[in-house]
């Protein structure tokens, strides 16, 4: 009937057509997403990464020149403000302090708001702290610079554990070792500059408070002005990371939905690493023989040099310049050989033999002996700094670089405070040389620690791995021979030759 549509029958169901149809789409969709999943990660470094280091390195800089600026004319501070020694040497101590109850939050906001927001916190304390300290210009105003060193040593908890953090994120695996030493570097010639400048700055005046004043203002003011420039350098440059990531193992870690990651479980993880545990004690040991050393520094040579203020902080610049060699120089070698245990013991043995030839010439009243020891101690005890944390990331990844760095940091300031003390009641109650050998005697037991440590380069063994094929190329050493046909196990890819 007209106006009536037709009825079309319909076609008959046919699985053997569309079934095959079906599952070909499926097979080029695995296929697409397998082959994303194996193609080579697409790397790039940016020339950016160099001013971030460098911004870094600034401000760290004048956190770590704040730390000193005290220590080394200690018995300039004890006139002025009328107090004792020792109460001096807690403008120091709290840097130390302050970092052990406050690392576990600062690495946590590290791995979860991410190192702009860190980079932000430790340069706006560290001015902050700078400022409050040019309001404590003033005999009976030691609480006020004591609150403001508070500030600054808050700040040293936002800052110490990012070298590891800036490298891996931002270099590529080439340089990340000499990109971490130069990291560390900024905080060393901050220490240096805390040397050089305040008995330049602040002379003894002991016979006029005022002009002792008016140049301890001096050095307030101007150390606030820097802190406040590179804090806005800090808005304007450091980022969370770069667009492309600059190494294979940035490239995994990248893969990791945010979601999967557990602070609680990277601790937990980190303590059931015997090597890990094992490098924390032995870093510690060092470092904090460092920091008892720059610290105490004025007081053992007062002791046997009266009246060498200035001196004392040429040989405190040339303790640490010589630490600043010896980090670039350990860096660069790193990057080349991968060696990190072997370099790491030998350091090691060399701070021990340079801390024994000081302590035992400190008294010998020559000058020149004491720059020359100094500097020997300095390129190897400072040049260890670095080499710390490098190795300490190698053998925890993928753990985060700054939650490592942190751990070690914070056992560095435990051991930091304890030899302070010890130490400081030794050089006081007997001599320097009883305090010195105390020192010895505990780096002497990081070397076995240090020995003991089973070297297992996980990082870098992502780095070199090939992604295509499936296969790694092992770190080959002089006296190693590998076989190109020979098919390795994965745990053997990135092991370090034993010592």
């Amino acid at each position: 009937m007209y106006g009536k549509k037709k009825k079309v029958p319909e076609a008959p169901f046919n699985a053997a057509r569309i079934v095959p149809s079906l599952l070909n789409s499926v097979d080029t969709v695995a296929t697409v997403g397998l082959a994303r999943l194996l193609a080579p990660p697409h790397l790039q470094l940016y020339w950016k990464r160099f001013a971030v280091l460098a911004v870094f390195s600034l401000y760290s800089l004048v956190n770590a020149f704040q730390w000193i600026q005290y220590s080394i004319i200690s018995n300039i501070f004890v006139d002025y403000y009328s107090v004792s020694s020792t109460t001096i040497d807690w403008l120091s101590i709290v840097y130390m302090v302050a970092y052990v109850p406050l690392i576990f939050p600062a690495t946590w906001l590290l791995d979860k708001k991410g190192l702009r927001m860190t980079a932000l916190l430790g340069a706006g304390l560290n001015a902050l702290g700078a400022w409050v300290k040019c309001a404590s210009v003033g005999p009976g105003l030691f609480w006020v610079t004591m609150t403001a060193q508070v500030i600054c040593s808050v700040a040293q908890v936002f800052i110490l554990g990012l070298p590891s953090r800036i490298a891996s994120v931002w270099f590529g695996p080439r340089e990340v070792s000499t990109a971490c030493a130069t990291a560390v570097l900024g905080n060393q010639l901050g220490v240096a500059i805390g040397f050089l400048l305040p008995p330049v700055l602040v002379p003894n005046t002991a016979d006029d408070k005022d002009l002792m004043g008016h140049n301890i203002s001096i050095m307030f003011y101007g150390t606030a002005g820097l802190s406040t420039l590179f804090f806005l350098l800090t808005i304007f440059v450091v980022k969370d990371r770069p667009p492309l990531p600059p190494s294979k193992a940035q490239a995994v870690l990248s893969t990791v939905p945010a979601e999967d990651y557990s602070y609680k479980k990277s601790i937990i993880n980190l303590f059931k690493n015997k090597p890990f545990i094992l490098l924390l004690i032995s870093y510690g040991i060092m470092t904090g023989s460092f920091y008892s050393v720059s610290t105490l520094l004025n007081q053992m040579m007062i002791t046997h040099y009266p009246g060498e203020e200035l001196n004392t902080g040429r040989i405190g610049l040339t303790l640490v310049v010589a630490g600043m060699l010896g980090s670039i120089l350990c860096g660069i070698w790193l990057d080349r050989t991968k060696t990190y245990k072997l370099t790491t013991l030998t350091v090691y043995i060399l701070s021990f033999v340079g801390m024994v030839v000081f302590t035992f010439t400190l008294n010998l009243d020559h000058l020149l002996v004491i720059f020359f020891t100094a500097g020997a101690l300095g390129f190897f005890m400072t040049g260890y700094l670095p080499i710390g944390f490098e190795f300490g990331v190698e053998i925890t990844y993928p753990e985060s670089e700054g939650t490592s760095s942190g751990l070690l940091n914070a056992f560095a300031q435990v051991f930091g405070i304890i030899f302070t003390l010890i130490q400081g009641q030794l050089t006081t109650d007997y001599s320097p040389l009883i305090g010195n050998i105390f020192l010895c005697a505990w780096i002497l037991l990081g070397i076995v620690l240090t020995a003991l440590i089973k070297s297992d380069l996980k990082r870098h063994g992502v780095n070199v791995s090939n992604i295509n094929k499936g296969q790694a190329v092992p770190t080959e050493l002089p006296s190693e021979k590998v076989s190109s046909n020979l098919k390795l196990e994965s745990s053997s890819l990135h092991r370090e030759t034993s010592i």
